[in-house]
């Protein structure tokens, strides 16, 4: 089993399109003498570039899905390839490599450090890539301008609105540039507007060229995406295009302003 010290300083990326492809996997809890079966042979892939929501209810599989695509669980069976490499068959330093620089993690709560400004915050996932200082602060600044926040670097999660921390936590997932972003209802804690103002940046990114996954059990927010998921009982029971897409741009023209 490959360790993370086997591993090369930047984890290679194998040629191909498809940035996750999951082959018949299977995912058993066991709770006592309880044995939960949470995913049941699901196979999906998901090709660069693209933009996919998650829906399902509580207890249908859709988050132990997505804590096995952020690498932060593994499968009980089949097999699961990010970027064509087999994670499984890492152990726990090689997967945090991974983690680190192919995947960018936004969570419902925005997870910012209190005394930290939001260059710091940004600046946190650079730490642990061997980077530099005046690059890993080059990246952030960059990164915060791509979610329009370049004139708010110096200022605390305190002195921010909600919709300011998430794009913060947006800026940090990007820093280090990577392959897929993963966004566990990130709209979660916050109003309608600023909801969509978030999706406006997400969408922003896709049309770069960023890949996303997102989970959200709001349905206007899944319509942002190019293509749903849904869950049930542990399997995909639908995997459809988003047949009438709108743009976050435009819906935020018909929305009331909001003061901070």
């Amino acid at each position: 089993m490959p360790t993370a010290n086997q591993m090369e300083s930047k984890v290679a990326t194998p040629a191909g399109n498809a940035v996750l492809r999951v082959e018949d996997v299977h995912k058993y809890y066991e709770l006592g003498e309880t044995r939960v079966h949470a995913l049941r042979g699901v196979s999906v892939e998901i090709q660069r570039g693209e933009f996919v929501a998650i829906m399902g209810a509580s207890g249908s599989g859709k988050s132990t899905f997505m804590n096995m695509l952020g690498c932060l669980d593994k499968q009980s069976s089949g097999r699961y390839l990010l970027e064509g490499i087999d994670v499984s068959k890492h152990d726990k330093k090689a997967l945090a490599l991974i983690r680190n620089q192919k995947i960018g993690f936004v969570f419902q709560g925005f997870n910012l450090l209190a005394r930290t400004t939001a260059l710091e915050n940004t600046e946190l996932p650079t730490l642990y890539a061997k980077i530099d200082k005046s690059e890993r602060q080059k990246r952030a600044s960059e990164a915060l301008a791509m979610v329009g926040l370049a004139d708010r670097a110096e200022h605390f999660p305190s002195q921010m609105s909600g919709g300011q921390q998430q794009r913060v936590a947006v800026a940090r997932a990007l820093v280090n540039h990577p392959s897929i972003l993963l966004a566990d209802e990130p709209t979660g804690n916050l109003d309608s507007r600023t909801s969509v103002e978030i999706m406006e940046i997400l969408q922003d990114l896709n049309d770069k060229g960023l890949t996303i996954v997102l989970v959200t059990h709001e349905h206007d927010i899944a319509q942002f995406a190019k293509r749903v998921l849904v869950f049930r009982d542990g399997k995909i029971r639908k995997d459809d295009p988003v047949a009438h897409r709108p743009r976050a741009a435009e819906v935020l023209k018909t929305l009331p302003t909001l003061e901070d």
